[in-house]
C-alpha cells in the first residue's frame, strides 16, 4: 500500500470516528438500562432510588442520541474538513477605536487558535498611531480552522467608552471579517493551478511604504498582484524580499479565489443554500459586543454571552463556534428531511 494511499486510509478511518463513538455510547447506555430496569423493584428501597435515578439519567442519554447525535451524523462531512484559514480583517466605522477593536479580535483568534493547539502568524498589518491596526491578515494553520472559524466572517459591532472619551460617552464602532479556506498548496506559485492561471496575473512590483528602517523605500520588495477575470487585487510588502511578499501575495490570492469558488458551490447546493449563503453575507452585522452591559451577542442564532470577559480572555468564543456548528448541521438536516419527502 502506498503512502498516498495510507493516508487516504487514516482520513477514512478518522471521519468514522464518531459513528463509531456514538454507537458504542448507544449500546452501553442500552444494556444499562436493561440492567437497572429489574433493580427497580429491588426490595430495599435506596436501591430503589438509586435505580430510578440512573433510569432517568440513562432515558435521557438514549433519548438524546435519538433526537441529535445521530441525526447530526447524517450530515455529510464537509469538504473543507482539512482547510487551514487566513482571517482579514478590516477596521470599519468608529476611527481609532475601530482600530483598537480590531487589535483585540485579532487577539481573541491568536489566543483560541493556540488553545486549540493551532498555529498561527500574522502575514500582513497596517498599524497606527494610536496603537491599533486598520487591517490584518492572520495565518492559521490547523487541520479543521477553516470550517470551525468560517462563521465569524460579518461585521463585528462593539460599544463601548474609548480611553480617550473623557465624557464617558459610549462610541459604536465596526470591523469586518472574512475568513478565507487556505490549503496546504497555497505558498506554491505554480504555472498550472485549478484556480488560476498565471497568464491571468498581473504582477506588479514597487518600493515598499511605511515604517520599515532604511530596507523601506531603498529596494522595490513590494509586490501586488491584480486577478484579470475578478479583478481581486492583492498586495504585500511585510515581508522584507521581493520573493517572500510574492510567495505571500499568492497564497492570499489562492485563498481568495478558493474562497469565491466555495461561495458560488454553496450557492448552487441547495442542501446548504438558507443558511451558509446568509452567514457568508460580508455586510452582515453578525455580533455584538457590549461592555458596558457586559454582553456579547450573536444575531444569527440569537445567543448571547453576559460574560464579555469569557469571549475575549477566555473560552467564551468556543460557546458560540459550537452554538454556530449546530445551528448550521440542524438546517443542513432539515434540508435534507425536505429533499427526501
Amino acid at each position: 500500500m502506498s503512502f498516498s494511499e495510507d493516508i487516504a486510509r487514516a482520513r477514512q478511518l478518522k471521519e468514522l470516528e464518531p459513528l463509531h463513538e456514538a454507537w458504542s455510547n448507544w449500546t452501553h447506555a442500552r444494556q444499562s438500562l436493561e440492567e437497572t430496569i429489574p433493580l427497580m423493584q429491588d426490595p430495599d428501597p435506596t436501591m430503589r432510588t438509586l435505580a430510578s435515578e440512573e433510569f432517568a439519567s440513562l432515558t435521557h442519554t438514549l433519548s438524546t442520541h435519538i433526537s441529535t447525535t445521530f441525526p447530526s451524523l447524517l450530515v455529510p462531512p464537509s469538504s473543507t474538513r482539512d482547510l487551514h484559514a487566513l482571517l482579514e480583517l478590516k477596521a470599519g466605522v468608529g476611527g481609532s477605536e475601530a482600530t483598537l477593536f480590531l487589535l483585540d479580535l485579532l487577539r481573541v483568534y491568536v489566543r483560541y487558535a493556540g488553545s486549540v493547539g493551532w498555529r498561527t502568524s500574522i502575514i500582513q498589518s497596517s498599524e497606527t498611531e494610536s496603537g491599533g491596526l486598520r487591517d490584518a491578515i492572520l495565518e492559521i494553520k490547523g487541520e479543521g480552522a477553516y470550517d470551525a472559524l468560517r462563521w465569524e466572517s460579518g461585521v463585528h459591532r462593539v460599544q463601548r467608552v474609548p480611553a480617550t472619551e473623557s465624557s464617558g460617552r459610549t462610541h459604536t464602532s465596526t470591523v469586518a471579517v472574512i475568513v478565507l479556506p487556505l490549503s496546504e498548496d497555497t505558498e506554491s506559485m505554480s504555472e498550472n493551478d485549478e484556480l488560476f492561471k498565471m497568464e491571468d496575473v498581473k504582477v506588479e512590483v514597487m518600493r515598499a511604504r511605511g515604517a520599515g528602517g532604511q530596507h523601506v523605500n531603498k529596494t522595490e520588495s513590494a509586490v501586488r498582484l491584480t486577478h484579470t477575470p475578478t479583478g481581486i487585487t492583492v498586495s504585500m510588502q511585510d515581508e522584507r524580499s521581493q520573493h517572500q511578499n510574492k510567495r505571500r501575495a499568492f497564497q492570499v490570492l489562492r485563498a481568495r479565489l478558493m474562497d469565491v469558488k466555495l461561495s458560488q458551490d454553496i450557492a448552487n447546493r441547495r442542501a446548504t443554500r438558507r443558511n451558509l449563503v446568509r452567514t457568508a453575507d460580508r455586510s452582515e452585522k453578525i455580533r455584538t459586543y457590549n461592555y458596558a452591559q457586559d454582553r456579547v451577542t450573536d444575531h444569527r442564532i440569537g445567543l448571547s454571552l453576559m460574560n464579555l470577559t469569557s469571549f475575549m480572555e477566555g473560552d467564551g468564543v468556543q460557546d458560540f463556534l459550537d452554538a454556530l456548528r449546530r445551528n448550521w448541521q440542524e438546517e443542513i438536516m432539515e434540508d435534507v428531511v425536505g429533499e427526501s419527502e
